[in-house]
């Protein structure tokens, strides 16, 4: 690192981070996602994948007992806030450089990284394997899996989820909805997320009832809970995760440290005997105006090798400098 930071610096492993107060947090992500720009300015690498889950990674080291809960990042340039947090801060500078860290995650790399893959939708297969193999071996250890609502289009990503509800397999699904895949979701399930759940009438109705339920016992409050899984099927029809098995949590601010810290202990501790779908929605002006300035900056550099003659050639690699981008 070439910078000093206040946590950071002492942050090696999610070890170190699990040390740090909750209220801290929010600060953490701040210095990793400058850490994160400072970096990828040098090197390289997608950037706008990795900005939108700062707040996400940094929950879900906090959160599980990371490597021994298991970790599975579905789309793997993703996972650059993950690698600062996981013992790599220190050779970020050396990513996609021979020899160096690799712009996917790795399993030779770290262990940290139980499943390699570059891109998109095997993260829930991966995970139920291992989730499968934790119940065979009466392990009790967590699988998370994170998917991008791009990725989560994909055939395997759908036989994934209806083997892992038919089976009743303890793991959990975070839905990275961030709007934000290389290519625009198209289709039935892009439409599916944007109007999942957005109803004020839903979340009204939900508010009240978690407020009359709070001043009762345990007891009346689990009964409570199977009394909004009917509110919330009458609302909105229920939802298609529901139909395969899992358990819907959201869509919450993926953003918002204090919702979200509390959602993932809730879904650790959970007893609930299947699979949990947590939806994270990600606020479309923390990246996206990232990502158009990354646009323009490419744009620029593609005229002006063009007013030259020079052939360019097809990068996925982001051009940038720390000017062009905000800190967070």
């Amino acid at each position: 690192m070439t910078q000093n930071y206040k946590f950071l610096n002492n942050i090696n492993f999610p070890s170190d981070l699990r040390k740090i107060s909750e209220d801290e947090l929010q600060t953490v992500s701040d210095e990793v996602r400058k850490e994160m720009i400072s970096a990828v300015s040098e090197t390289g690498g997608h950037l706008g994948a990795g900005l939108g889950v700062v707040e996400l990674s940094v929950a879900l080291h906090y959160v599980f007992d990371t490597p021994n809960d298991k970790l599975i990042w579905d789309v793997g340039h993703q996972s650059y806030p993950h690698k600062i947090l996981t013992g790599r801060k220190n050779k970020i500078r050396t990513l996609r450089q021979g020899n160096g860290l690799s712009g996917f995650t790795k399993r030779s790399e770290s262990e940290y990284d139980p499943f390699g893959a570059a891109h998109s939708s095997t993260s829930i297969s991966s995970a139920l394997g291992i989730a499968e193999a934790n119940k065979l071996a009466n392990k009790s250890s967590n699988v998370i899996a994170v998917i991008g609502d791009g990725a989560i289009s994909a055939g395997m990503a759908y036989e994934a989820m209806n083997n892992a509800g038919a089976s009743k397999t303890k793991m959990i699904v975070i839905l990275n909805d961030n709007d934000m895949s290389i290519a625009k979701p198209v289709g039935a399930m892009r439409t599916y997320l944007a109007k999942l759940f957005t109803g004020k009438i839903y979340f009204s109705l939900r508010e009240t009832l978690k407020l009359i339920t709070s001043a009762f016992s345990k007891r009346f409050s689990a009964k409570a809970g199977k009394a909004e899984d009917f509110l919330r099927s009458a609302v909105t029809g229920g939802t298609l995760f529901n139909s395969l098995g899992f358990y819907y949590a959201g869509p919450i601010d993926g953003h918002d440290l204090t919702t979200l810290v509390p959602i993932l202990k809730n879904a650790r501790d959970s007893k609930h005997e299947g699979p949990i779908m947590i939806h994270v929605k990600l606020k479309k002006e923390k990246v996206i105006l990232m990502q158009k300035k990354q646009q323009i900056i490419i744009m620029e550099f593609q005229n002006l090798m063009l007013k030259q003659g020079n052939k360019l050639k097809v990068a996925t690699t982001f051009l940038l400098t720390q000017k062009c981008l905000p800190t967070h």
